[in-house]
């Protein structure tokens, strides 16, 4: 099982005078719930206040190379964030094999009773157009739909989010209990998370869960979907010397970039082979790299 989680770098206050106005009745949640809104909402403030979370994609200031690419695509797609130590999830990279999906996904999406209209129309429309690109790149069929999903994403807030543990043992019976009770007691640095289950341990994954918290404001929670559903195909880790990219918790890039898409078409193209090490992934993604990047120039 990988579990990968995004977590916001430091971050100085940055205040806006004038609080947005919320399409929900905020009293009606927990004083917790409320809290995380006001304090994710400054994360996101500061954030665009820096130049962060981006969303062009990359652009001529954040060229890579070649060797970056490949480079990059070992780090994030052959080493995980956390391990399994005394029963617990650790934050403690270690190598491990490439992982992918072999079958179509169906992907069902579960709000929390607390999410408004506005925000499930909004994301479930996010999710559909992204779902649709993630599709073309793995050339995998990915389908919304609640029918057997194998794929489930939950937006939850924290109360919600707390109550969830019988609801996932239910749903994917191979999760162990040191994932449920890392979901049910995110710190509020983890602004988001995702496992996926390779129940053979065949380097084939079988079904996987997301974790957005319903607190963030609109930009923020579209940066977590973009990460942790992307990582949920096989990309679980995060690099500082990844750029343009948001396999790095430096925040710079809020959605999906052009090397991110590179990644994603590496990872699936047919001459890798679920269960490499990287020994074995670096000479095939050298070449697929190569290709990539010659057809891109």
């Amino acid at each position: 099982m990988l579990l990968a989680a995004c977590q916001p770098a430091s971050f100085r206050p940055f205040l806006d005078p004038a609080d947005r106005t919320h399409a929900i009745n905020i009293a009606e949640l927990s004083s917790s719930s409320r809290d995380l809104r006001a304090y994710y909402e400054r994360i996101q403030r500061n954030y665009l206040a820096q130049g962060l979370l981006r969303i062009d994609g990359g652009g001529p200031d954040a060229p890579f190379t070649q060797r970056e690419l490949v480079n990059n695509f070992i780090r994030i797609a052959l080493f995980e964030e956390f391990k399994t130590v005394d029963g617990r999830l650790v934050r403690r990279e270690s190598a491990t094999q490439l992982r992918r999906w072999n079958r179509p996904l169906r992907m069902h999406v579960h709000f929390g009773d607390s999410v408004p209209r506005r925000v499930r129309d909004q994301d479930s429309q996010s999710i559909a157009d992204y779902a649709r690109r993630l599709s073309a790149l793995m050339r995998l069929p990915i389908t919304l739909t609640p029918v057997d999903a194998n794929y489930h994403v939950f937006i939850l807030n924290e109360d919600e989010r707390r109550r969830i543990g019988p609801e996932l043992l239910e749903i994917s019976p191979d999760v162990n209990s040191a994932a449920v009770m890392t979901v049910q007691n995110m710190r509020r640095s983890t602004l988001c998370l995702v496992f996926a289950i390779d129940s053979n341990e065949n380097g084939i994954y079988s079904h996987a869960v997301a974790i957005i918290r319903a607190e963030h404001p609109d930009l923020l929670r579209l940066s977590c979907i973009h990460e942790e559903l992307a990582q949920g195909l096989g990309l679980p880790n995060d690099s500082p010397a990844a750029r343009p990219s948001v396999f790095n918790d430096d925040e710079e890039f809020g959605l999906l970039t052009s090397h991110d898409e590179l990644l994603l078409r590496m990872l699936y193209d047919p001459r890798m082979r679920p269960g490499m090490t990287a020994a074995e992934a670096r000479p095939v993604a050298e070449v697929i790299a190569a290709e990539l990047m010659a057809s891109d120039s």
